[in-house]
């Protein structure tokens, strides 16, 4: 489980093309100190396994599922990427429940600066619309974040200093693709709900 509160801006160095998977190598020089064969690291909000690691570097593999269903199939090396560690017991929930399981991806589609913050309008696929509300949470590319506006097809969030500046999101242009995973809590409840209401119609 992760917290949506990024721990380091790390970069792609490589990608090997497995066929029917990747492997990325990445740069995270703080998300690997005390790394171990097997352990999890979000990277741009999907957790991916460490195969390898020295050097400040870790390997991953990426199945085509993941690539498909993820905007990590349109990064290359050089691209800049959002790394978090999972959350220790008894750590802080800084930010919201994330498990790092991506529900879909948008697009930006405008960015409005103002003198303090920058307001970011991001594209919502129509399936997950029902999750997003106005001042609840979100996961864009790993980031927790707090919905501003929600709209049928898309939402807004407001971006202070630190995360324009430590995260993607700062360097995220109009058309770039990111990841979407919205509360698990939204899900559990409209799950719980169904089985109630098919329950009363019995």
């Amino acid at each position: 489980m992760f917290t949506g509160i990024v721990e380091e801006l790390g970069e792609v160095t490589a990608i090997e093309d497995l066929g029917d998977s990747s492997r990325f190598r990445l740069r995270g020089p703080v998300v690997t100190e005390g790394a171990k064969h097997g352990d999890s690291i979000a990277v741009n909000g999907v957790c991916l396994t460490v195969v390898e690691f020295g050097d400040g570097e870790f390997t991953a593999d990426v199945m085509a599922e993941t690539l498909n269903r993820s905007s990590l199939g349109a990064l290359e090396a050089g691209s800049r990427v959002n790394l978090e560690r999972p959350m220790a017991v008894g750590d802080r929930l800084g930010g919201h429940i994330v498990q790092g399981h991506v529900d879909g991806t948008g697009t930006v589609v405008a960015r409005k600066p103002s003198e303090n913050w920058e307001i970011v309008t991001i594209s919502l696929p129509t399936d997950l619309t029902r999750y997003v509300v106005e001042k609840g949470s979100i996961t864009v590319d790993g980031v927790s974040l707090t919905v501003v506006d929600a709209g049928p097809d898309h939402f807004t969030i407001s971006l202070i200093p630190t995360t324009l500046a430590l995260t993607t999101l700062g360097i995220k242009q109009p058309g770039d693709p990111v990841n979407l995973e919205v509360d698990v809590i939204a899900k559990y409840v409209e799950r719980l709900l169904g089985a109630d209401a098919r329950e009363s119609a019995k």
